[in-house]
């Protein structure tokens, strides 16, 4: 494979949602494996994306999304993770980060064959990225470190369905070799 990115799945977040209570803590144990990625990544030229949820605000853009995320009492889970001015950014609707967004496109024009995804939460978006990521023939890389959940023995369920029917390497953040 030739060429890399770093995805970050829905860490810029206010989590003022549903189930926000559960997944916290899993987010603050996510986090130093994230940013190891983040600064790793940068230093090595390897494009970073972030893929982020819009919340329903259609009128919404990146800028606005990481300005409500920073104004909320969780601000110091995302301001670790701030996008910074080469990181590319792709708004989303659903749980994949390929579902009707131009990252298919994007990964191609950059020359991405496989993917390391970050993020949140590992049963939900983040198994149904590395899905889509596996039917596209793309490479997938999940830091188990570095992805959040809601439920645990979920996410267990989906890192081995990952791993064995998606081929996924799943690995620690420390690992992952660009």
């Amino acid at each position: 494979m030739t060429g890399s990115a770093l995805i970050v799945i829905d860490m810029i977040n206010t989590y003022e949602h549903k189930d926000a209570e559960l997944l916290l803590p899993a987010a603050e144990a996510a986090l130093p494996g994230i940013v190891s990625l983040l600064h790793r990544a940068r230093a090595a030229g390897i494009p970073v994306i972030y893929a982020n949820d819009n919340w329903g605000q259609w009128r919404s853009h990146h800028g606005e999304l990481l300005d409500d995320a920073l104004a909320t009492q969780h601000a110091a889970l995302v301001e670790p993770l701030r996008p910074d001015a080469e990181s590319l950014f792709i708004v989303k609707a659903r749980h994949s980060i390929f579902h009707e967004t131009p990252l298919t496109y994007l990964l191609a024009d950059l020359g991405v064959e496989r993917l390391v995804l970050t993020g949140q939460a590992t049963e939900q978006c983040v198994l149904y990225s590395a899905l889509d990521a596996h039917i596209r023939h793309l490479g997938v890389i999940v830091p188990a470190d570095a992805v959040a959940a809601i439920h645990p023995d979920l996410a267990k369920a989906a890192l081995i369905m990952m791993r064995r029917t998606m081929g996924a390497d799943i690995t620690r953040a420390a690992e992952v070799v660009w």
